[in-house]
């Protein structure tokens, strides 16, 4: 190592207190006097062999080296700030210390006894701990905060697949009530068609009965007037009420047999006058009654549109006409004569 040449200082005086003093916080009447150290390279040769560094004022091991890194540190610290303001610089006491060669054995060579500076040592371990803790939070808050964005996109992830789901069953539910509807609305339009096509085809039946029947059945008489109705009350009439229905025609005009039947009946009938009885092959009995004539006779077949006699005004009557009954199986009480023949097809 080479020697540092002594650095001029001013006469150390007791009772003047030194300027600017390193590492004390001014000067101290019961510590000193003082000696002025100034290594020189006789002071500071390394002596070889191992050796061990002294603990000074909390255990920090100084060497040579340490120290004048400790002298560039005040320097740094201090004096770095007097040379920014432009002050001189100044000398720097330090307290009395062992001899430097006194702290290195002879064990080691000199080449191991350099230590690594006060300022590395304090600086890399505070470094290297704050980089160790800062790494290790580092790492801890990025594991955290990738556990909880996991968790988040999880749960996310769950939210999102229950409303698809709920948004799936909505929309099925929406399917099946809508095809529902929709095969309801279907079967009632089939039910509907179904039924107006039944209704088309009776009414089709229906009109071809009463074509075929109006073939084989036929107005008792022409060119009449209706005077009076089934069940028309009035004072005329024995019962109270009128129990055929009246076909006003001049007297002489023809009676014709409605249907296919056997005359049962033909003569005088009191009221009625002369009356002719047909009855039919299911057992109605047809009354043609206030005839002039009678042109058949009983025990005789005749056919739809045959004549049996004519109008006449014989009986209780007012004028000339023809007064039809209808009774069905032959029974006392007659039922209306115009829905009877209306359901043959015919219209009075």
């Amino acid at each position: 190592m080479a020697s540092n040449r002594p650095a001029p200082a001013a006469p150390f005086v007791p009772s003047q207190e030194q300027p600017e003093t390193f590492g004390y916080g001014g000067y101290r009447t019961d510590e000193g006097p003082w000696e002025e150290w100034n290594p020189t390279e006789e002071s500071i040769r390394p002596v070889r062999g191992r050796h061990r560094v002294a603990k000074q004022r909390g255990g920090l091991a100084r060497s040579s080296t340490v120290l004048g890194v400790g002298v560039i540190a005040a320097v740094g610290a201090g004096g770095m700030a007097s040379a920014q303001t432009g002050k001189p610089p100044v000398s720097i006491s330090l307290p009395d210390l062992p001899n430097v060669g006194s702290l290195i054995s002879d064990d080691e060579p000199a080449a191991e006894t350099a230590a690594t500076p006060l300022s590395d040592i304090g600086g890399t371990a505070v470094a290297d701990s704050e980089d160790t803790g800062t790494a290790a939070t580092a790492d801890a808050g990025e594991a955290l905060r990738t556990r909880i964005m996991a968790q988040a996109e999880q749960q996310q992830v769950q939210v999102d697949t229950k409303a698809q789901a709920a948004t799936e069953a909505a929309l099925a539910k929406q399917a099946q009530e809508a095809a529902a509807a929709a095969e309801k609305k279907a079967a009632e339009e089939a039910a509907a068609a179904k039924k107006a096509a039944e209704e088309e085809a009776a009414k089709k039946a229906e009109a071809e009965r009463l074509a075929e029947l109006a073939r084989q059945y036929t107005l008792p008489t022409s060119s009449y007037t209706i005077t009076s109705t089934f069940g028309q009350a009035g004072s005329m009439w024995s019962s109270g009420y009128h129990t055929g229905l009246d076909f006003a025609a001049p007297t002489g005009t023809l009676i014709k047999a409605v249907h296919t039947g056997t005359i049962t009946e033909a003569g005088w009938a009191g009221s009625y006058g002369y009356r002719t009885i047909l009855t039919l092959d299911d057992g109605t009995e047809l009354w043609f009654c206030h005839q002039s004539s009678i042109s058949v006779s009983v025990g005789q077949k005749v056919s739809t549109g045959d004549v049996i006699g004519r109008v006449g005004a014989t009986g209780n009557v007012t004028g000339p006409h023809l007064h039809l009954e209808v009774h069905p199986d032959g029974q006392a009480g007659g039922i209306d004569p115009m829905a009877w023949l209306r359901d043959k097809g015919l219209t009075p």
